[in-house]
């Protein structure tokens, strides 16, 4: 596949700009981070449901009650993850989260039920794999960012944006390796994708971040690397699985949001899966 310039220089002016945006948002302060995750969390929720009413015109018939419960309740998990870190008054959002959990825990199943007409399993389904899908996920990111105090500022601030910084790398890495040497078919589910773009695109990610790491000595080397090499396996799985997401919705773009790269589902498909494991390597080893 030859390297299409133009597609490139559009890819790439939209990646720089997402970065900036991304990188804005969590070395402005928490607040900034949490409403532009927020943002991202509704504008995937909404693509998602869109894409799901094509694969299961069944799921059309739910209610906007029920879709707009099923979000509200994944946001009110990203609250409870917000670890006492922002204030709404006297109470914190970690508290108001945990309120709105609970009311949840017996909204949601009448939400889902009712009308009994438009309830089925299989919609049921659909929608709590959003909640694990999404929700859980960008509650994770929220997480670590504001899981450690201010003595370990630097974990709370370099860990989000080394994830988000490798994906971009890698997927930039990707798309030129690939459209230069690309030969061998990664997966049938998204056959532009090659073994030697994966490849190349997770060195060039996580070699990029090991010298920007032993630069800044922000984190210890070891551990970027390590970060870095989970963050590129676990994006491209969830690159394959929202290409397979499209392919059975029969679209070829979540949404139109990005020039070059979609809507929300095409530009954090990576992240989506990758946080979780980020995550957990974070909370074990810091």
């Amino acid at each position: 596949m030859a390297l299409n310039l133009r597609t490139f220089r559009t890819r790439a002016i939209t990646a720089v700009v997402f970065v900036a945006v991304m990188a804005g948002g969590l070395f402005l302060n928490y607040w900034s981070f949490f409403f532009l995750f927020s943002l991202v969390h509704f504008g995937c929720w909404i693509e998602y449901q869109q894409l799901v009413d094509r694969i299961a015109p069944g799921y059309k018939k739910t209610t906007v009650l029920h879709r707009g419960a099923m979000m509200l309740g994944g946001w009110c998990l990203m609250l409870f993850f917000t670890n006492n870190e922002l204030h709404a008054g006297a109470l914190t959002l970690t508290q108001l989260g945990w309120w709105g959990l609970l009311v949840s825990l017996f909204v949601l199943p009448l939400v889902v039920a009712l009308p009994l007409r438009s309830f089925s399993i299989s919609n049921a389904g659909y929608s709590i794999f959003g909640l694990l899908y999404i929700s859980l996920s960008f509650s994770l990111l929220i997480f670590l960012r504001s899981h450690w105090n201010e003595d370990h500022y630097t974990l709370s601030a370099t860990i989000p944006l080394l994830a988000i910084f490798t994906l971009w790398v890698n997927d930039t890495g990707a798309y030129i390796v690939g459209s230069l040497i690309g030969k061998t078919p990664l997966s049938a589910i998204s056959p532009k994708k090659t073994w030697e773009g994966t490849i190349g695109g997770a060195v060039i990610a996580v070699v990029v971040m090991c010298v920007i790491a032993w630069l800044t000595a922000r984190l210890p080397v070891i551990h970027t690397a390590a970060i870095a090499a989970i963050a590129c396996v676990a994006g491209t799985a969830g690159d394959l699985l929202e290409s397979k997401l499209k392919r059975m919705a029969g679209v070829k773009d979540s949404g139109t949001l990005l020039p070059g790269h979609g809507g929300f589902l095409d530009r954090f498909d990576s992240l989506l899966l990758a946080n979780t494991p980020v995550w957990l390597y974070a909370v074990l080893v810091f």
